[in-house]
């Protein structure tokens, strides 16, 4: 496909490397052919990188395929996810999944991306319902601004709660920062 048909979201091979298109700017100019910048993330290692190609650049469409999977443990080295439906166990490595440990709970459900046979990583839920381990409790009178105070939740995750929550009580928190986004 080219270069100057890819969206947001579409994923690509180019050079051997496999690409999720976050970002296209396509760039015309009355003396040049088309110039498609394209920020994208490697899939393989995490990193954003910026790509510009001419509009008569072709690169390769690549499918990726979802597949929903328990999370059962954590062995010390691999995170452990089974498919429920055919008891098949996959293990992925707790360094490719250095943001997204802090939302795995043994038992919850998981999106596992795949590139053919090779595992890509997870896709978390926009929020995860997590149990709070430990936080103070709330000072009366410190209403001044959007009263917050510090909490630990059972993945080990630190964050601000309003003074309201208490211990043991579960609370949403949002997958993309971290942050409080309601109780569950």
């Amino acid at each position: 496909m080219n270069v100057t048909e890819l969206r947001p979201g579409n994923y690509f091979i180019d050079e051997g490397n496999l690409y999720q298109v976050l970002d296209i700017l396509l760039n015309k100019t009355a003396m040049r052919k088309m110039v498609a910048k394209v920020k994208a993330k490697n899939m393989r290692t995490g990193a954003i990188i910026e790509l510009a190609r001419n509009s008569g650049y072709d690169v390769e469409k690549a499918t990726l395929s979802k597949k929903k999977m328990g999370f059962l443990y954590d062995d010390g080295v691999n995170f452990v996810f089974m498919d429920n439906e055919t008891y098949e166990q996959i293990e992925i490595n707790k360094d490719r999944l250095e943001w997204e440990k802090n939302f795995l709970v043994s038992g919850s459900e998981i999106e596992i991306l795949f590139y053919d046979d090779e595992i890509l990583g997870i896709s978390l839920p926009s929020t995860v319902a997590l149990t709070i381990t430990e936080c103070e409790p709330g000072v009366r009178g410190d209403t001044v601004n959007k009263a917050m105070k510090q909490a630990v939740l059972e993945t080990g995750l630190k964050t601000k709660v309003p003074l309201f929550i208490n211990n043991g009580e579960k609370i949403l928190v949002r997958t993309d920062t971290g942050e409080y986004d309601g109780r569950a």
